[in-house]
């Protein structure tokens, strides 16, 4: 079993588990020839699902497995970020899998360069010359275990995306980091109303968020004290493609999505062709963390049942797309 790369992309490999390890402790890491998959799976809360093409982060990326060159572990988010934040200044940086005592590892080793001075002394001379500093840079090379387990095939063969209806509306988010301050300041409102909130200290604050196509988003939060809401317009719904369903345009024009532009009006107003999701209010902040990578975000709503955001690295090259799912149910009003 063999895994090696350098990490090339060490900033937005950071902030990408940063934005992991708000939402679970561990994640299901899926090596293999392709891509690089992270899964987090809480007992509670939003499901993780994300992608990563090989060429966004790594390169001379070098995988070999008896298992079809694919390598399941179970990794700890927070060790991982700590040692990913030490290479933030590297010059350098690679990780591979290696064993010491016969504990797995990810062996993530550091490279930096720091300029140190040699001073030299010496007297004047006779053409009034003197000594001077001459600087000297120095290479360091640091190294950062995080012990991870192996996980057999048929330990993750169950594992598998939620399944779920086509949605109803799916449209464009306003940034992430706009959107998160907003449900933030919601949400810390109803938890200081608790005292006159019924139930409230019990189930927590509940947003609720609603979409149509004609883009517009509502953000909104209600209890027995207050209601309060923030609403968007102009935002884009982006069209199907038709290539990539298999019943083409004749699917198209069965979709819930197309359905729902019919209801409304163009101004999206009334309150017609709305999709509705009731989330909790402390873990969609925990979601909102991964505004900070930038890129876009496509939300698809399944009424009363379901938000799925799909969020899009931003790249700087022409590779493949790197795709980051969030699964998160919705509750009963």
């Amino acid at each position: 079993m063999r895994f090696k790369a350098q990490i090339q992309n060490i900033t937005t490999f950071t902030k990408f588990v940063a934005s992991l390890t708000s939402l679970g402790p561990v994640a299901w890491v899926r090596l293999n020839e392709n891509d690089v998959r992270f899964t987090i799976i809480p007992e509670q809360g939003t499901q993780v699902w994300a992608v990563l093409a090989i060429d966004a982060i790594f390169e001379g990326y070098t995988i070999q497995s008896a298992a079809e060159n694919v390598i399941n572990l179970e990794v700890p988010l927070g060790p991982l970020h700590q040692a990913l934040k030490s290479a933030l200044q590297a010059t350098a940086a690679s990780i591979r899998l290696t064993k010491k005592d016969n504990i797995p590892l990810l062996s993530i080793t550091i490279v930096r360069n720091s300029i140190g001075n040699a001073r030299q002394s010496a007297s004047e001379d006779d053409d009034g010359g003197i000594g001077i500093g001459l600087s000297r840079e120095r290479e360091t090379t640091i190294t950062q275990d995080v012990p991870v387990r192996v996980l057999s095939p048929s330990k993750v063969e169950g594992i598998h995306e939620p399944r779920c209806r086509d949605p109803d509306v799916h449209i464009i988010l306003p940034p992430l980091m706009q959107l998160k301050s907003i449900s933030d300041r919601f949400t810390k409102v109803a938890l200081e109303s608790r005292s006159v909130t019924a139930g409230l200290s019990a189930i927590g604050p509940r947003l609720e968020m609603a979409a149509n196509m004609h883009g517009c988003l509502r953000l909104g939060i209600k209890t027995d004290a207050m209601k309060m809401a923030s609403l968007w317009t102009g935002l884009d719904n982006p069209e199907l493609d038709p290539s990539h369903l298999e019943g083409g345009m004749e699917e198209i024009q069965q979709h819930p999505s197309t359905r729902m532009k019919q209801l409304g009006g163009p101004d999206g107003q009334s309150e017609e062709g709305w999709a509705k999701v009731r989330l909790d209010g402390k873990d969609w902040g925990k979601v909102m963390s991964v505004g900070r990578l930038g890129g876009r975000v496509i939300a698809c709503f399944c009424h009363e049942h379901a938000l799925i955001l799909y969020v899009y690295l931003p790249s700087e090259r022409d590779e493949e797309e790197s795709a980051l799912t969030y699964y998160i149910s919705s509750y009963s009003a």
